[in-house]
């Protein structure tokens, strides 16, 4: 396999963009814990509500059980802006309502690194990545370039945010063609929490207790990554310059 590199750590503010409250926690909060605990500023977006994600309650129900169980989460690994569009779970499209969106946090947050998750086909073979997931990854990669420029989107201008030119990179989480990663050796026990902590989600998906799903699904991916890394656990993330 290919070696991975370090991931670079001359920046101060990150924003993730993600999907679903829970898809960072599928690793990524790991290396979110390990950026925090070095001092950097992460902010979390979430596209949707996750409404879509627990099958024994309605949307409607669902909504303020996913947006606390993200903010618990997010606490854990030390973020504390939360923020959630509208919108609709599990028909998420990728076109130019979200990237107008997606621009407008962006300038809102000025970030050196964006953190998305996996915008292709699959996680790895035989492992099909949802569409949702796709669509985001796809309009983040275009909104970091669209937020710099004052004439894609200029009524975000007439709102007053000013076009953002310092997103360097984009970082794709859980990537099949990883280039990157981080250390998460020391934050092993906060990602395990941060996933835990999406109780009413887990359980919904498996009669297994949460944390002790959390335990039995992060340490074995973060091991393999690891040794491509060289250190015990590891997030794996494919890195785009912007």
């Amino acid at each position: 396999m290919t070696e991975l590199l370090a991931m670079p750590d001359d920046w101060e503010r990150a924003l993730a963009i993600v999907a679903h409250p829970d898809d960072m926690e599928y690793g990524a909060a790991g290396a979110v814990a390990a950026w925090t605990r070095a001092g950097k500023e992460v902010s979390y977006l979430m596209v949707s509500r996750g409404e879509a994600g627990i099958d024994t309650l309605s949307p409607e129900a669902a909504i303020p059980v996913r947006e606390r169980e993200q903010r618990t989460s997010a606490a854990l690994v030390g973020v504390d802006t939360v923020e959630f569009l509208d919108h609709r779970d599990g028909v998420i499209q990728a076109g130019l309502d979200l990237r107008r969106d997606l621009a407008a946090a962006i300038r809102r947050h000025r970030p050196e690194l964006v953190v998305t998750l996996n915008r292709r086909e699959y996680f790895q073979p035989g492992g099909w990545n949802s569409a949702d997931h796709r669509a985001v990854g796809e309009s983040v990669l275009d909104a970091a370039a669209d937020a710099g420029n004052r004439w894609i989107f200029p009524e975000l201008t007439e709102q007053g945010l000013e076009p953002w030119n310092g997103v360097r990179w984009v970082a794709l989480a859980a990537s099949p063609v990883s280039t990157h990663a981080v250390d998460i050796s020391e934050t092993m026990e906060d990602a395990v929490a941060s996933l835990t902590a999406h109780s009413a989600y887990i359980s919904a998906l498996t009669d297994e207790d949460p944390e002790q799903y959390a335990r039995g699904f992060l340490p074995a991916f973060a091991e393999a990554t690891g040794e491509r890394f060289g250190v015990r656990y590891a997030t794996p993330f494919e890195l785009v310059s912007v």
